[in-house]
């Protein structure tokens, strides 16, 4: 299969582009262009400005992808070049509130991790989280790689209200993580729900981009077919 589309994948909180590498060579071996965001994770607005960088460089039509917290960066784009939204067991705040009103929203699974800011304003995950609650369907050298290459995330990611999100204006499909451990499924359906979304639920962890990249890198796939491109 070959396509005009690329497809842009926008990475979480504790996570960097390496993430999406099992998607990405899906995604290549199908004939599918793929590139990962870099985001700083220094500030919502630096991270959308960042996201903007990449859908400019890529200068095409995307599909847009975002894991975890890049449900907020990727709704937060105006870039005219994106045909539709993907969201990976990721938060989608509506307009005026903040990602971290999404994420607490309702009761936290038993086994999530107690999170705070260090001193420089900063939430680390603590490592005992990966094998607990972030990825802990992962195998154990995927949790060594995830916890040595996590990217702490600035409380300024998650204060900052956003506008207008984008999936009231593109058509959104949510990949439903029934087993995880860090936003629950309860908070993920009643984001889908509210977003009008095609949801596709399964019994995967908060990480399905490293433990079950078949299925999100099929959607993505699918949706390729199904997203036409003006001549």
């Amino acid at each position: 299969m070959t396509s005009d589309l690329t497809v842009v994948l926008a990475h979480g909180a504790w996570a960097d582009g390496s993430s999406w590498g099992k998607v990405i060579s899906e995604l290549e071996a199908a004939g599918v262009r793929a590139v990962a965001a870099p985001l700083p994770l220094t500030s919502l607005p630096d991270d959308i400005a960042a996201l903007d960088r990449t859908l400019a460089h890529v200068a095409g039509p995307v599909v847009l992808a975002g894991h975890a917290y890049a449900g907020g960066v990727i709704g937060s784009t105006r870039a005219a070049s994106v045909r539709a939204l993907v969201y990976v067991a990721a938060l989608a705040p509506d307009e005026g509130e903040t990602v971290g009103d999404v994420f607490n929203r309702g009761t936290p699974h038993p086994a999530a991790p107690t999170l705070a800011p260090d001193e420089h304003g900063f939430i680390w995950l603590p490592d005992e989280a990966f094998p607990g609650a972030f990825a802990h369907r992962a195998a154990a050298h995927e949790q060594t790689l995830l916890r040595a290459v996590q990217r702490p995330i600035s409380v300024s990611c998650i204060t900052a209200p956003v506008g207008r999100p984008l999936w009231k204006d593109r058509p959104s499909w949510y990949l439903l993580a029934e087993d995880d451990r860090m936003i629950p499924a309860d908070n993920q359906r009643f984001m889908a729900q509210r977003m009008g979304a095609t949801t596709h639920a399964h019994p995967v962890d908060h990480t399905p981009l490293v433990t079950a990249p078949d299925l999100v890198a099929g959607l993505l796939l699918e949706l390729v077919k199904k997203t036409t491109v003006p001549d």
